[in-house]
Formats: C-alpha cells, structure tokens, sequence
C-alpha cells in the first residue's frame, strides 16, 4: 500500500479488538492506514507530537479510541485541524456511556465526529468518506461498499418473503 492516509490511535493495547474493525474496513477499501497506541493521560508529549504531525506525514484524518475518560479524541482535536473521528469503547462501570459523553461533548471549535459505542467500523467507513471527498476512485469504492450491504438486505428480505424469518 501506499503512504498512510488514515491514523488509527487508541489510548491502550486493549481497545485493539474494537478498533481493528476500522482497519478492516480500510483495507477492504485500499487505503492505507497506519495504527499506534498514546495515552491522552500515560503519553500526552507523545500524543500532542503525533497529531501536531499528522498532517505534515501525509494522513488526511485520525480515527480515535478510548474508554471511560476518554480523553484521546480531544487530544487529538486539539493538536491538529485534520478531522478526527472519536470511537468510544464499551466497557468499565458506565458500560461505555462515559466515553461516549466526553467524546462526544467538545468545545467550540474543536468538534470531534463520533460515532457509536465500539461503532470503529463506521470509523473506517467515515475517513473513507472523507478522502473521498478529494479522490474519486475511493468515492466508488464507498458507494459500491454500500451497495454491498444493500444487496445483502435485499438478499435477507427476499428470503424471509419466501422461507420466513430464521431465528437468530
């Protein structure tokens, strides 16, 4: 693949079996992506480099990752103007709702897209769409994804008319 166009950073090791829907995604889309571990709270001189540095090395957005506080996506927004797309993690004694809220609630003028608890996959799918904006071949690759995953209703649905539902 080429240069990365996509950073994939999440605030501990653990939130990977969330994140790594994102890079699925982005790799079934063909864009490059490269994918780190800093720590708004553990790492804030590394992550404050990382994002402060984003753009010069090339990446067009980042996606974000973190539980409970969840402070990374912020950190993020603060250190660079790229957009930064905010996947809260489930998990600890909020079940994710606190990650959400701070992930969600930015400032004025440092806004943060955010998409839903574990929700990486639409992560992926987001930054696509935003190259997207710039790069037609990727456009394509969006809508044909999409189209994908409408046949695949259709598949379902067609099937039901048939046979009806198919328990879970």
């Amino acid at each position: 693949m080429s240069n990365p166009l996509v950073g994939i950073v999440m605030g501990s090791d653990s939130d990977y079996s969330v994140l790594k829907a994102a890079g699925d995604v982005l790799s079934e889309l063909g864009i490059a992506f490269e994918i780190t571990v800093c720590s708004a709270h553990r790492t804030p001189a590394r992550a404050a480099e990382y994002f402060g540095t984003a753009e010069a090395r090339g990446l067009k957005t980042v996606i974000c990752a973190a539980g409970m506080a969840a402070h990374l996506a912020g950190a993020a927004a603060a250190n660079t103007a790229l957009p930064v797309i905010g996947v809260p993690v489930g998990g600890g004694p909020l079940n994710g709702q606190d990650a959400l809220l701070s992930t969600v609630m930015m400032p004025p003028g440092l806004p943060v897209a955010t998409v839903a608890i574990n929700g990486a996959r639409n992560a992926g799918i987001l930054a696509a769409q935003i190259i997207a904006v710039g790069d037609p071949a990727v456009g394509a690759k969006v809508k044909a994804l999409r189209k994908k995953g409408e046949e695949k209703v259709n598949a379902i649905a067609a099937d039901w008319a048939k046979n009806g539902p198919k328990a879970p």
